[in-house]
């Protein structure tokens, strides 16, 4: 891996990840039922890349404000993406017992109270947002509608119930295309990535064209972070990934490897992480955005 963006990535790591950290648990202690706020702290503190918090922090950064200015958006964005997980990983869905390394949700607290926590974490995301005084009313208001329409139907639950479906359809033994995969990937994968940059640049006050940049690359980035996860699902051990890996192919699920060939889906990804950088270069502060971008595309779990 390229030591320059590698390093500028740890960087980013070291200073946001703190400020990010002290905020995310803050909601979460004081509530009249213990044993779901528990769930909710659980899955939060299994830790992960962050990736979405810090990519609209950077965002924000990206247009010259100050981290501080997201941090709202962040947080609720890594509620929201929390949720996705728990709920993702149980038996109705993608049936796994482990995540980030620990026993998922569910097989430490249950299926009901896996549910319940997610369920918290999705409206509590609304409530830190709509609830930041420090960003003016319009910017709250426009950021809690970016965020809802990607983690709605017409984003992640609407790719997840794509994804689902074609689950069955490849059991079937049904075609399917490649334009039917980049689907499922823009809405499952792509929204919340997209959503991301978008809300820092909402939070720092973007115009129209800058928040229009910031959403084409969040787009490309997604893609590019879905291609790299099937990638890696199908050529990682579960050590290294920190959750079992080989379980696309075994359920089912069509990847960019199997429909496109190791090579192909490669040749794929160098070409989203390529447009991704495109659209950030003419942003006045693009350096850490470009570096995560190839960062991204190199990762190793």
């Amino acid at each position: 891996m390229n030591p320059d963006f590698s390093t500028q990535v740890r960087q980013d790591l070291d200073r946001l990840v703190p400020l990010l950290e002290a905020r995310l648990l803050k909601a979460l202690h004081d509530g009249e039922a213990p044993r779901v706020g528990e769930a909710m702290r659980y899955s939060l503190e299994a830790g992960g890349k962050r990736v979405r918090p810090v990519l609209c922090l950077l965002a924000a950064e990206a247009l010259g404000s100050p981290p501080e200015i997201a941090l709202a958006c962040a947080t609720a964005l890594e509620y929201i993406h929390t949720y996705s997980l728990i709920h993702d990983d149980l038996p109705a869905m993608d049936d796994d017992a482990l995540r980030r390394g620990k026993p998922t949700c569910h097989v430490a607290f249950g299926e009901g109270q896996a549910i319940l926590a997610g369920d918290g974490l999705l409206t509590e995301a609304f409530t830190v947002l709509l609830g930041d005084e420090t960003l003016p009313a319009d910017r709250r208001l426009l950021a809690a509608r970016i965020l809802a329409e990607a983690a709605g139907w017409h984003g992640m639950v609407g790719g997840q119930s794509l994804d689902l479906a074609g689950e069955e359809r490849t059991r079937s033994g049904q075609a399917y295309a490649l334009e039917h995969l980049q689907l499922i990937h823009r809405l499952k994968t792509g929204a919340l990535l997209r959503a991301a940059l978008e809300l820092g640049g909402v939070a720092a006050g973007a115009s129209q064209e800058q928040r229009a940049r910031l959403r084409e690359a969040g787009a490309a980035l997604g893609l590019a972070f879905q291609i790299q996860d099937d990638i890696l699902d199908a050529t990682s051990t579960a050590e290294q990934m920190g959750k079992r890996v080989g379980k696309d192919e075994g359920q089912g699920k069509i990847t960019y490897p199997l429909l496109l060939g190791l090579d192909g889906a490669r040749t794929a990804l160098q070409e989203a992480t390529a447009r991704a950088i495109e659209h950030l270069q003419s942003l006045p502060h693009p350096c850490s955005l470009m570096a995560w971008a190839r960062f991204l595309a190199e990762r190793k779990a």
